[in-house]
């Protein structure tokens, strides 16, 4: 392990210091005597080094300089809190200080360290990267109750050298009794899990989600002294959701410490409890399902081939209602129109989930949201969900809509209805707009049709995060489609009742909570002089030439 100069030189005076505290060096003269009156033989009067530590090791004077040698200084909390020293990696007796962190002592807090990883066996044959070697990265990206973080990236290594640390406040709240320092039976409750993202950045700057886990940070509410360290196994995604890709060392600890902890029963018998009661829920819902797809196609047999989509595959290969893919989210100052909502979407990038082998097919893998915004692009449907989700927060009347393009390509794609009845298409991967106008088959051929300038071919069902509509109108073309979804007759609902059950936020589901939008670290005015800068150099040797 190499340190700074500085580091050196500093961890060389504090172990200076404790010798001469100790007195080490005199115990080493009487020790070096001792060992040549009485080991020694008069004619071999020389002394090798390793002849000597055998003897100190032998009194136990080196284990008495590691135990008392602590490569922490002993200040007191003030000088701590006032000035805080970054220490080095050799203890972990206390968390790493990597930065003043404003703590409110009335709030609890989850110190979340990741200490290295393990068996990323793709990376066996990596070679270590040279100072200044661009290479392949890690980064985790972890989101808690409505808080994001990043880890630093970190080269790419079949161990690779995490060493960061995250502190998650558990209780937000500042009203009534949000406000109160929250206890462990109450934190048992909170059953917001700790999604974490693992990010491989390649060479060119290119992402790939690597994993996608869901912790339980619970287990700490159990632990001795609130501390417990965890191996969590991180299995990869799409179709490789059941292959192990590697180790991450976790540690979890309480801040402040807790006053009581719970027993791992009490912890245990909760994880279990709310297991069975999602369990119970998804089972019901799976039967409502099943009972509404047999009345549908029972409506029209052909039905069976419209694009009707119930549930989806989440990047960790869980069918889940494509209902709980949306959620009104809400941008605050960050976008100010639903149309720079729109415009934010197209810009992220589109990728097709990869599928291994020949043949078109098309891998199914709806990505949760944190895996979408971390990775930084996704196929249509995640591109669709997201906008879908931003224009609810703007208070529209959103939907995602399930259909084909030309050639009978899947597609989804997202539809506002206004209160005047307008029926607006958003194409999320353009950020383009369309007005929909049907066309009335029973009308006079002399009669002038709408010409639809949208690339949508049919519509099979459309959905948000409390609406389910299948399409059971004569014809599945969209430009005949009427969207009067009062009408039974034209558009089937499912239970909004049976949504809720499933997909609402704070129950006891599986649904994985949605993070906030970021604000971006770049600063816009500096890249823009920058990018007018380069582009003038570029003009201008286009010009010589």
């Amino acid at each position: 392990m190499s340190l700074p100069p500085e580091k050196a030189s500093e961890l060389k005076q504090m172990i200076h210091q404790q010798l001469v505290k100790m007195d080490v060096h005199g115990r080493i003269r009487e020790v070096l005597a001792e060992t040549i009156r009485d080991e020694l033989a008069p004619e071999h009067q020389q002394l090798s080094t390793e002849d000597l530590i055998k003897a100190l090791r032998q009194r136990g004077i080196v284990d008495d300089v590691m135990k008392e040698l602590k490569f922490v200084t002993d200040v007191n909390e003030k000088e701590r809190t006032s000035a805080p020293k970054p220490s080095t990696h050799f203890v972990d007796r206390e968390p790493p200080v990597l930065k003043k962190t404003n703590i409110d002592p009335t709030r609890r807090y989850l110190y979340l360290q990741v200490l290295g990883g393990k068996a990323f066996l793709e990376h066996l044959q990596e070679p270590e990267p040279l100072p200044g070697q661009i290479c392949s990265t890690f980064t985790l990206c972890l989101h808690f109750r409505n808080q994001r973080f990043r880890s630093k990236p970190v080269p790419c290594a079949c161990e690779p050298d995490f060493h960061d640390g995250f502190l998650l406040e558990v209780h937000k709240d500042s009203l009534g009794d949000g406000s109160k320092m929250v206890d462990a039976t109450t934190m048992l409750s909170i059953c917001d899990p700790v999604h974490i993202v693992l990010i491989k950045t390649d060479t060119f700057g290119e992402t790939t989600l690597v994993a996608s886990y869901f912790l339980e940070w619970r287990s700490v509410l159990a632990a001795e002294n609130g501390i417990t360290n965890i191996a969590v196994e991180l299995l990869g995604v799409g179709t490789e959701s059941k292959v192990s890709v590697g180790v991450l060392n976790i540690r979890l600890e309480m801040y402040p410490q807790l006053n009581k902890t719970l027993s791992p029963e009490v912890t245990n018998t909760q994880f279990a409890l709310e297991r069975q009661k999602t369990a119970e829920k998804e089972r019901l819902f799976l039967v409502y399902a099943k009972q509404w797809w047999r009345e549908y196609l029972q409506i029209r047999p052909t039905h069976n081939v419209r694009l009707v989509k119930i549930f989806a595959q989440d990047e960790n290969g869980v069918n889940r209602p494509v209902c709980s893919y949306i959620r009104p989210l809400r941008a605050g100052r960050l976008l100010d129109t639903p149309r720079q909502a729109a415009r934010f979407v197209s810009v992220l990038g589109y990728e097709r989930a990869p599928v291994i082998g020949g043949g078109g097919g098309k891998q199914e893998q709806w990505c949760t949201l944190l895996a979408f915004l971390s990775r930084n692009k996704g196929d249509c449907e995640d591109h669709a969900n997201l906008l879908c989700s931003l224009l609810l927060g703007f208070g529209l009347e959103a939907f995602v809509c399930a259909g084909t393009k030309a050639k009978g390509v899947p597609h989804t794609w997202v539809m506002t209805c206004g209160t005047d009845g307008t029926i607006t298409f958003w194409e999320s991967l353009t950020g383009h707009r369309y007005i929909h106008r049907p066309i009335n088959p029973d009308d006079p051929p002399l009669v002038e049709q709408p010409k639809p300038l949208y690339p949508y071919r049919t519509i099979g069902c459309i959905f948000n995060h409390q609406k389910f509509f299948g399409n059971c109108q004569p014809s599945d073309a969209v430009e005949v489609c009427v969207f009067d979804l009062h009408d039974e007759s034209k558009w089937k609902p499912m239970s909004g009742e049976a949504i809720k059950s499933v997909c609402s936020p704070g129950t006891t589901s599986s649904v994985p909570p949605f993070p906030p939008l970021c604000a971006s670290t770049l600063d816009a005015a500096v890249a823009s002089n920058e990018m007018e800068v380069q582009l003038r150099v570029l003009v201008s040797e286009h010009r010589k030439h």
